[in-house]
């Protein structure tokens, strides 16, 4: 029985590291010189290899990435296993060291490092990327993947190589000697990988010009990125913050997807017994990480110093470059801690942290430090009374408002969105805005309501589809300015028009409306429209002429339902009697007016850290608090019944502002980083009447490149003002 258990147990292993080699070849990327087009299977310009260290990042040598013309190169990587490579283009984001003067070409001093930064977000996979330094590494075996050429063709390979020792100094160990294993070129740049604990610790640098083997850079060396001067602002200011947060985040999100058929990182990880620092389970640990990855960074790396020199049991020497982000200080910890203080020790660490000092604030960091304090207090079951009662005890205290004089109530942060010199209700009326009661007259038309908010009524454009019900692929059209006062003055109109054909026709039109609306600097908006079955049409992404950018990146560009007053003939009986036309009519303008007044809340409807599942009822979502905002994150996703009129339900449910994404049909794809994301982007906004602008950053930014952007891809804004109403839908098209 010994025997049977032992060859069991193996035969387990060599299934876990199969599973292994599979999830690093598919993150594993070849790059290539710019502007290759379509021949991405051609030798001649290929450069190196590269993986996805997070979504939307790849990390490579900085000798391979700039080797090309400029800053610029194509990522070509594997959509999925025999399904062919897919290429798009990248940006050289940051190298270490910086700068390399007098290198030779196709040379870069060590760490060499470089993060390309995709121009277009995609779906892929990412490696898990150690949070030890390599300098603890002491297995004598790691493995590696790359691209080269072979027989003149592309291919992936892989394999193992001995660790022979270190270069670069006893105490930094920034290179890693290798040997026992040819490396070919063109591997330079791939992942180095630890299979006993199955994550990435290095990135192939050279190979040696006498015998086998090479050299590797430790991933932590990308601790030396620059850090900002003037400090950390947001997320995205601190390059290596924004890498490793999304990296901490993937993961934990693809932890969570409960509708995916692959195994994850952890899921390898807890198949080779692997076990974090002697405290944590690789569950544990991708759950902790993602939590700290949800708050604002260490305002330094002095700062994160502080607080591991406060805890017990530190090691006595801190390896170089220094941790910098709170996964750094918990891979800091793994050496030091006693076997039965190990988890104290963690537990500890993560209560230092929600005490921490910000950077700055975001809307969801209140409930990131929840999260986190949840974790804590599971963790801490099996601890102990005494400990358990500390813990309670530490975290009251950082609940308490600190004022010398008694409980006050703090001051809100400063919104991401606000204006340099103004918050919401500093408009030079009542120290908290607006009076709300003057908001509940519902006579009150959209001037006279624009003018309470203290906001100056502007012109737009206003594009109207009509669908033939009996030609459902053709519509007919109308582009019109809506002034301030509520008229409408007709610009242009056709019949019959196919939908494939738009936006040809209503390229001069429309641009005739924008001139007739547009300021210097501020673009006007352009109101779309649309019968319920066409509310997912991707207006924001028409281009008018070609060289023009979309619509979406150039204005703001919402949705209307020019139908609303026939939602429920459509889609079967009412889920109770309909309400009276006029309590309906109240009820919109309730909460169009509450979330115009106060903070808008996020409310995610269709998908449940992954798990696709169907929007509510009608009486659910008209039982949901008026500050509401629905968000939908699997639009287009259909999987159930009544998935075609999901959005009409949210429009018949008394709603004129939602959010959603059209859905790209992965059913894989993690969307964690959208479900925080557009609920930061709804609760950031304040009120709602700032959410067309925002969106319509997010799209520029999707043009411009902007990673941190990439999670905004398909977005759409319904923002259906019920005090400007649209012309009548059933008027006969005449000519203007």
């Amino acid at each position: 029985m010994t025997d049977e258990h032992a060859r069991g147990a193996s035969s387990g292993l060599d299934a876990a590291r199969r599973a292994l080699r599979e999830l690093v070849m598919a993150a594993t990327v070849r790059i290539h010189r710019a502007g290759v087009g379509y021949a991405i299977e051609e030798p001649g310009t290929f450069l190196g290899s590269g993986f996805f260290v997070a979504p939307n990042w790849v990390l490579t040598c900085a000798h391979v990435a700039r080797a090309g013309e400029g800053d610029e190169v194509t990522v070509v990587y594997e959509t999925g296993p025999g399904r062919g490579g897919a290429a798009v283009a990248g940006t050289v984001a940051a190298t270490v060291p910086e700068h390399a003067e007098g290198a030779p070409r196709g040379n870069w001093p060590a760490p060499d490092l470089a993060l390309v930064q995709l121009r277009e977000p995609v779906d892929h996979d990412c490696v898990y990327v150690s949070e030890r330094p390599a300098a603890y590494y002491g297995e004598g075996r790691v493995f590696y993947t790359g691209w080269t050429v072979m027989d003149g063709r592309l291919q992936v390979l892989d394999g193992p190589l001995s660790v022979q020792g270190t270069l670069g100094g006893w105490s930094s160990g920034v290179q890693m000697r290798l040997g026992q294993n040819d490396l070919p070129p063109g591997v330079s740049g791939g992942p180095v990988i630890d299979p006993v604990r199955g994550e990435v610790i290095g990135v192939l640098k050279s190979r040696s010009d006498r015998g086998s083997g090479g050299t590797s850079t430790g991933i932590e060396q990308l601790r030396a990125l620059a850090v900002p001067r003037d400090g950390i602002r947001s997320e995205h200011g601190d390059l290596y913050q924004a890498v490793f947060h999304a990296h901490d985040r993937y993961h934990r999100d693809r932890q969570r997807h409960p509708d995916s058929d692959h195994l994850t990182w952890a899921d390898v990880q807890s198949e080779l017994q692997a076990r974090p620092g002697r405290a944590l389970s690789p569950d544990e640990r991708i759950q902790l990480l993602g939590r700290l990855a949800d708050l604002p960074p260490p305002t330094s790396t002095r700062s994160l110093l502080d607080i591991l020199e406060s805890l017990p049991d530190l090691p006595g020497a801190i390896p170089q470059p220094a941790p910098r982000g709170w996964r750094d200080g918990l891979g800091a910890l793994y050496e030091g801690a006693r076997q039965d203080g190990a988890l104290e020790l963690v537990l500890d660490y993560a209560m230092q942290v929600m005490a921490a000092d910000r950077p700055f604030e975001s809307p969801g960091t209140g409930e990131a430090e929840q999260a986190l304090w949840e974790w804590v207090r599971q963790s801490s079951e099996g601890l102990g009374l005494r400990y358990r009662r500390s813990l309670a005890q530490r975290r009251i205290e950082l609940l308490r408002p600190q004022h010398p004089s008694g409980p006050a109530p703090l001051p809100r942060p400063r919104r991401r969105h606000d204006p340099p010199d103004l918050v919401p209700g500093d408009q030079g009326g009542p120290p908290n805005g607006p009076d709300p009661s003057s908001y509940h007259d519902p006579s009150r038309g959209g001037l006279e309501e624009a003018h309470a908010f203290g906001r100056v009524p502007r012109p737009c454009a206003l594009l109207e589809l009509v669908q033939r019900g009996w030609e459902p692929d053709r519509c007919d059209w109308r582009i019109s300015v809506a002034r301030p006062d509520g008229e409408v003055v007709r610009l242009d109109e056709a019949e019959r028009v196919s939908l494939d054909a738009l936006p040809g026709p209503l390229a001069h039109p429309l641009a005739e409306a924008f001139r007739q609306c547009d300021q210097p600097g501020r673009p006007a908006v352009l109101q779309v429209a649309l019968p319920r079955t066409l509310l997912g049409l991707a207006v924001d992404t028409w281009q008018l002429r070609a060289a023009d950018a979309p619509l979406g990146a150039e204005r703001p560009v919402v949705v209307r339902c020019a139908d609303r007053d026939r939602l429920l003939d459509d889609y079967g009986p009412p889920e109770k009697d309909p309400a009276d036309a006029e309590e309906e009519r109240r009820e919109r303008e309730a909460r169009w007016r509450w979330i115009h007044a106060h903070d808008a809340q996020p409310e995610l409807l269709d998908c449940d850290d992954g798990l696709r599942i169907p929007v509510p009822a009608l009486s659910r979502l008209r039982g949901l608090p008026h500050g509401a905002v629905p968000i939908l994150c699997r639009y287009g996703d259909q999987r159930f019944e009544d998935d075609g009129v999901a959005l009409a339900r949210i429009v018949h449910g008394g709603f004129g502002v939602a959010l959603w994404r059209r859905w790209r049909g992965q059913r894989d794809a993690v969307c964690g980083e959208f479900h925080r994301g557009a609920g930061d982007t709804v609760a950031g906004a304040g009120s709602a009447e700032r959410l067309p602008e925002l969106v319509h950053e997010l799209r520029a930014g999707l043009r411009a490149g902007r990673a941190e952007t990439y999670w905004a891809d398909g977005i759409a804004l319904l923002y259906d003002d019920p005090h400007r109403p649209l012309p009548g839908s059933d008027d006969l098209l005449e000519a203007p």
